[in-house]
């Protein structure tokens, strides 16, 4: 996954769950009678939807990137005999470490979405809903700091397994990976 990309998601999440809960303030605290009451909630209403939406693709796809690296380097450790106890066993602490704050954070919009549809439908007090808006925002802002250090760290793993696949490949005297992938063709 690339950093830089996975970064700007995090602050595009981060800025639509800020813009979310602060329309959401905007349209509670506008008068009853108010003519733009409505038309506010109902951009705070399409607002929350697509953020929660944008909060579980962008952590799905961090659950995605962490197995599929975690698999490769599995993979690739038993095809050149890598020994578990160094890469391989660290990518399976990273996903540990991520997994959990990436949860959260999908649950905790799941969580916030819902409670709007209760306080819209006047079922649910306000302020459950309002309370579970925050704390999506401070569960993000933590497992996006857990995710950025993990994928940093994963990222630098993968590119030490590729090391030590071509110096097996040249100490083995098959050339790099470009020319075992060629001959392999």
């Amino acid at each position: 996954m690339n950093l830089r990309v996975f970064r700007i998601s995090a602050v595009v999440v981060l800025v639509a769950i800020l813009a979310s809960i602060g329309l959401g303030a905007w349209s509670f605290f506008l008068e009853r009678d108010s003519p733009a009451k409505n038309d506010v909630f109902i951009i705070h209403f399409g607002a929350g939807l697509i953020t929660a939406l944008a909060i579980l693709l962008v952590h799905c796809a961090v659950f995605t990137y962490f197995l599929g690296t975690g698999r490769w380097v599995k993979e690739v450790g038993l095809a050149y005999h890598l020994p578990d106890q160094d890469l391989p066993r660290t990518t399976r602490e990273l996903k540990r470490q991520v997994f959990p704050p990436a949860l959260f954070a999908m649950l905790s919009a799941i969580a916030a979405a819902a409670a709007g549809a209760g306080a819209q439908l006047q079922e649910w007090p306000w302020q459950i809903h309002a309370t579970l808006a925050l704390v999506t925002l401070g569960i993000n802002l933590w497992a996006f700091r857990v995710e950025v250090r993990t994928i940093e760290t994963n990222g630098a793993v993968v590119k030490a397994v590729m090391a030590e696949v071509e110096r097996i490949l040249e100490a083995s005297g098959q050339g790099d990976h470009a020319q075992a992938l060629e001959r392999d063709a």
